[in-house]
Formats: structure tokens, C-alpha cells, sequence
């Protein structure tokens, strides 16, 4: 994956399967650092499942044998000077259960890889699973982006789906008006 916002969709998926309801991407930029974090209520994994992610041979999922997606974000936050942190609780020790993933980058690095498109993350995202309450927070110097389910379903209402065209092509352009800088 060459593209930032390719492994936060990676990331996000692991939660869906997890069984998050609850999932929040958040984006910190400034002008040396991107910091994304990915925190959710899924089922979580035990101690001894996140002292393996490292290992490109492990992996929870049964339709596959490798897991690269950890390892190599990790290379490249680590090539930037930034790095990856991952806590999580499993539902076997908490009610309060869940999985963080934290990925800092060096914007200035040689090696820093670019965002991409988050606005059709973002979209893919709420299509794919549009039962689940995101939240979606990009925090930049100079202003900030902002969208969450849970608010437009408020608005919405239980009729009508996330999923539908007309509602992820509106997601779309609220999204980027944000990023334009529109008011």
C-alpha cells in the first residue's frame, strides 16, 4: 500500500470485523507530524495476540497466512522517525473493550508517504458498514474537518441508510468543503 489512507481503511476493517459499533479515526497534522489513530469497541485482542502483530506470519484471519498490514506501517512510520503503538482489552477482561491503533509519521521525511484520498476512505468506510457509528476528526494548523454517524443518523433517522448513493455522494461533499476551507 503507498497510500496512508489505505491502511487506515485497513485498520478500520479489522475493527469492523472485530465488532466495533463504535469506531473513531482520528487525523492530527502540524507541520512536521501526522499522528493517526484508529480506536474502537470491538471484541479486542489479548496481550498475546498484540505481541505478535509485529510478526508478518501471524494474523487472526482464517483466509489467509500473512498479516503484512502492521508490520509494514511500521516500517514506514519508523523510516520517518514516528512510530506505531497498539493497546488493546480483550472482552474476556473488560466490558470496556477495545482495540487503539496510533501511527505517527514525519511529514518532512523522504520517506513520508502520501495521505491519499481519505475523503473516499472515509466514504468507503460508511458504505461498507453503514450500521457502524464512525467518527471522523482531521485536525490540521489551520482548520478542522468533522463528521460523525451517530449525528447524521440523529438527523436521519432509522428509514434511511448511510449507504444510500444520494447520502454517501452528500458525505462526500461535506467532507471536502471542509477541506476547502468553506464556510
Amino acid at each position: 500500500m503507498d497510500e496512508l489512507s489505505l491502511y487506515v481503511l485497513d485498520i478500520t476493517m479489522n475493527s469492523v470485523r472485530a465488532g466495533a459499533t463504535e469506531i473513531s479515526i482520528t487525523l492530527e497534522e502540524d507541520a512536521e507530524w501526522l499522528t493517526f489513530t484508529v480506536s474502537d469497541n470491538g471484541c479486542g485482542m489479548t496481550q498475546e495476540q498484540v505481541k505478535r502483530l509485529d510478526d508478518p506470519f501471524f494474523t487472526t484471519r482464517t483466509t489467509r497466512k500473512v498479516g503484512l498490514g502492521i508490520p509494514f506501517l511500521k516500517m514506514l512510520a519508523e523510516m520517518t522517525e514516528g512510530y506505531v503503538k497498539i493497546t488493546s482489552v480483550h472482552e474476556s477482561v473488560s466490558e470496556d473493550h477495545g482495540t487503539c491503533t496510533q501511527a505517527k509519521f514525519g511529514k518532512n521525511h523522504i520517506d513520508f508517504i502520501p495521505m491519499g484520498d481519505i475523503v473516499e476512505t472515509v466514504k468507503t468506510l460508511i458504505q461498507g458498514s453503514p450500521d457502524v457509528n464512525f467518527t471522523f476528526d482531521h485536525t490540521m494548523p489551520d482548520r478542522e474537518v468533522h463528521l460523525s454517524c451517530a449525528e447524521l443518523k440523529e438527523i436521519l433517522g432509522d428509514e434511511i441508510s448511510l449507504a444510500e448513493p444520494e447520502i454517501l455522494m452528500w458525505i462526500g461533499e461535506f467532507l471536502n468543503e471542509q477541506y476547502a476551507g468553506a464556510e
